[in-house]
Order: structure tokens, then sequence, then C-alpha cells
């Protein structure tokens, strides 16, 4: 064959392999909701973009994502739930428990997958954990269960410890389920139980500077969206009272908290991102097994230790996986 011939022949090879391409429909991308009860700063949200990432989810290339924040404002739940289910996507992501309840009452249909949920059998979301039966699964934040151990670890930093506060919004049910075992494990440790309510952001000015502000000698913060969006007011207020504080959000003590004992929220919302890759390739919500947190975290905040005066006893450093000096 002619190098003219040649050189003809592989134009038309390649001019049927264009129209070929042309001819294929382009993929529609995945649609991917996210009912955030946070706001766009938290470090957890982008561990989930990661998660998916990495399994070839791309945001802007084959993946939408349909963001919507609460801002901590559990009450607007129900309504950005309620828009995003308008529009129809193939998956909600509802990390947390008031988020992922609001995502079941909008919808019975659209799978629903959340990261840290306390307790999903009793508040709703799944009928057991092998076996969720609904259209939502995903991963326990084990926060209730461990109530306990973060009542042990400040009565072991600070021996003299007797009162300790608890904040907490009444309407969101994780809150009272922790409020339960607090009070359990305050009393088997001695301890009174300081309750301080906060709904809103102007709750905690109140409750802790108000005429009815209580006195408490340490304070328990526990990760509710409000508590997380208000923290460095929370930790102010602590500061000023000369207060330790535990944290059950490893990024408190990151912000100030003197302690904190949890699980790794970024790792559960990047193993979030597994359940909803099973479910963009077919799998059922209501058959995927709802799993338990792997990875804990201490972390102890020497600043704030050597501001407050206190001394973290060795036992406790050498069990830290983080010491922030």
């Amino acid at each position: 064959m002619s190098v003219a011939r040649t050189k003809s022949w592989l134009l038309f090879v390649a001019l049927c392999a264009v129209q070929s391409l042309n001819a294929q429909p382009s993929r529609t991308p995945y649609r991917v909701a996210m009912l955030l009860a946070g706001s766009p700063a938290d470090a957890a949200n982008a561990a989930f973009i990661d998660g998916m990432r990495n399994l070839g989810y791309v945001e802007g290339v084959n993946t939408v994502f349909e963001r919507r924040f609460a801002e901590g404002k559990i009450e607007r739940l129900p309504a950005l739930a309620a828009s995003l289910v308008a529009r129809q996507p193939q998956v909600i992501f509802a990390p947390v428990t008031p988020a992922a309840l609001a995502a079941r009452q909008a919808t019975s249909e659209i799978p629903i997958v959340f990261a840290i949920a306390a307790d999903p059998v009793g508040s709703g979301l799944a009928a057991t954990l092998p076996r969720p039966g609904y259209n939502a699964t995903g991963l326990t934040s084990l926060n209730v269960e461990l109530v306990a151990k973060r009542m042990q670890l400040l009565k072991e930093i600070s021996p003299r410890i007797s009162r300790v506060a608890i904040v907490l919004n009444p309407d969101n049910s994780p809150d009272r389920l922790q409020l339960a075992e607090f009070e359990r494990a305050a009393a088997s440790l001695g301890m009174s139980v300081i309750r301080i309510e906060a709904r809103k952001a102007e709750d905690y000015d109140r409750a802790f500077l108000g005429p009815g502000a209580k006195p408490f000698d340490a304070l328990l913060i526990i990760p509710s969206p409000l508590n997380i969006r208000f923290r460095n007011r929370i930790l102010d207020h602590a500061a000023k009272l000369r207060a330790p504080t535990m944290e059950a959000q490893e990024s408190g003590a990151e912000e100030g908290a003197l302690v904190s004992y949890s699980i790794s929220w970024p790792d559960n919302f990047r193993r979030a991102a597994g359940y909803v890759d099973k479910i963009l390739k077919g799998a059922k919500p209501s058959e995927l097994p709802i799993e338990q947190p792997t990875k804990f975290e201490l972390v102890v905040n020497l600043k704030t230790a050597k501001m407050l005066g206190i001394g973290i006893p060795r036992s406790v450093l050498l069990r830290a996986d983080r010491i922030i000096e």
C-alpha cells in the first residue's frame, strides 16, 4: 500500500472513531445530596468528599454534590431535606442523627447514608443494625456509650471534681440520650449534674452569665450541631470560669478544650463514602449492615492545662493519641 493510501486509510479510521465517540451519549453525572446540620467550615464534610473522590466520584467531572447547611439550627433540617428530595438525588448523605431523621421524614424511597448516628434503632432510622430494613444505613457514633469513659477521664485528671455541667440542646434526641447516660455515670462517680440548655446562640450567654447560672467544676460538651457551631463561645465561658472541659469530638481539643475522647469523625465520614458507592452501584440500604466506629482518639491540650493550672497525670498522657503543646 502506498504512503498516500496509508495516510488516507488512517485518516478514515480516525474520523470513524471520532464519529463513534460523538454518537455515544454522555454519562449523566451521579447526583449526591448532602444534608448537613452544621456549616461549610466543618472539616468532616471534606473527609466525605475526599472519600468519594478516592472511589472515583469527582465533583464537577462525574458527580454533582447538592449541599444544604442548617448552620446548627436543627429546626431548619426538615425544610432543607424537602428541598433536596425535590431535586431527586440518587443518595442523600445525612451524617448526623437529626439530619438523617429529617431525611427519613422527607422520603421513604431515596437511599440515605449517615456517618455519626446515635442509636439508629432506637431513633427509628433502622429496624436492626445487621439489617436496617428501611432506606437508611451507615455508621454509629457510640457517643452514648463513651459518656462514662469521658467522665472517668475527667475524674482521673481532676479527682476533686464534684459538679459537672453538660451543655445540650434538649430538642435534639441524641443530646437527650447522652444526658441520661451522663446522669448515670455522674451518680456512679459521686458527682452532681448541672444542665446547661441551649437551643439558640444567645442561650449560651444566659446559661453561663445569667442570674440563674449555677457553679460547676468541669464541663462536658456533647457534639450537637449548635454546640459545634458555637464551641468557641462555650470554651471562652469555661476558660473565664477556669473550668476544665471534656469534648466529644477530636476537633474540640484542637480548638481549646482541655481534653477530648471520641471516635474519629473524619474516619467515619470517609467510610460513609463507601456506603454511597455501594448504593450507587445498586446495593439496597435496607440490606447494608450498620457499622460501628473503629478509630478512637484521646487528645490532650497542654496549652489549656497550663492556662488552667492543671497538671495532667502521666497515666493520661501515656494513653493520649495526640498531645497539643
